[in-house]
């Protein structure tokens, strides 16, 4: 009897020492039997901030030290930047053994082309938080921020941000902060993909469509805000969103 394999998809865990109870969640999906799983997909946001590789507390130690045992015990695990945590860099990654994924990702999925993205630039009628993206992913003001500041200010920094995001997350309109059909028509095109995963919106869906006279699926990963959230897609082609604690 030929062993069902499967793929796991998660997104936007926002984990911080201010809430061990969604850590606790994500240790325990990684201290799981694993044998029958091909790959784990963090599709971005796996911390609620992350500062620079050097800015490493305590709370972390366990996270890394999780993710380093389920590597080495031989589960890949394949990690986007999100639109939190886009400062993870190389001394993390080499830690945890993780790899990093860039943005617009495509991976081959049981006879399957599927686009990976975060899911923040899918989001284009919010304009605002694109400009802010295209100078916070510039190369150069990224080494200036991790090089010029003290982790204190560093820290600060992050602290103001957060607080303006959430003010202006709660005040945007529903629809700002939504994908535009538009662009996903025009990405999935682009990578002649009639499958695409992503997270950021926090709107967990499958969402089915025609794409170029074809059938395609644009699956939409939870938050882990209440309950932790993930996307099973096994080797006979099911889908499944599921939630846990």
């Amino acid at each position: 009897m030929t062993t069902l394999k499967k793929t796991l998809f998660i997104s936007d865990l926002h984990l911080d020492s201010q809430h061990p109870l969604i850590t606790g969640w994500f240790l325990q999906l990684l201290k799981q039997d694993h044998s029958n799983v091909d790959a784990l997909y963090i599709l971005g946001d796996l911390f609620e901030t992350w500062i620079g590789d050097d800015a490493k507390q305590e709370f972390h130690d366990e996270i890394i030290q999780a993710l380093r045992t389920a590597t080495q015990n031989g589960l890949p695990i394949y990690l986007m930047h999100g639109n939190r945590d886009f400062l993870i860099g190389r001394q993390f990654l080499q830690a945890t053994g993780c790899q990093l994924l860039s943005d617009e990702t495509i991976i081959s999925l049981y006879g399957n082309n599927v686009l990976l993205m975060h899911g923040d630039t899918l989001c284009t009628r919010d304009t605002a938080y694109l400009k802010w993206r295209k100078i916070a992913r510039n190369r150069l003001v990224q080494c200036l921020f991790l090089h010029l500041f003290p982790l204190h200010t560093r820290q600060k920094i992050a602290n103001k941000m957060r607080a303006k995001s959430a003010d202006y997350t709660q005040h945007a309109a529903a629809e700002i902060m939504d994908v535009t059909q538009e662009e996903v028509d025009r990405v999935m095109k682009k990578h002649d993909v009639q499958f695409l995963i992503h997270g950021h919106t926090h709107q967990p869906n499958k969402h089915e469509f025609t794409l170029q006279q074809k059938p395609a699926m644009r699956i939409v990963l939870d938050a882990w805000h209440k309950q932790g959230n993930m996307l099973i897609w096994d080797s006979e082609g099911k889908k499944e969103l599921i939630w846990f604690k």
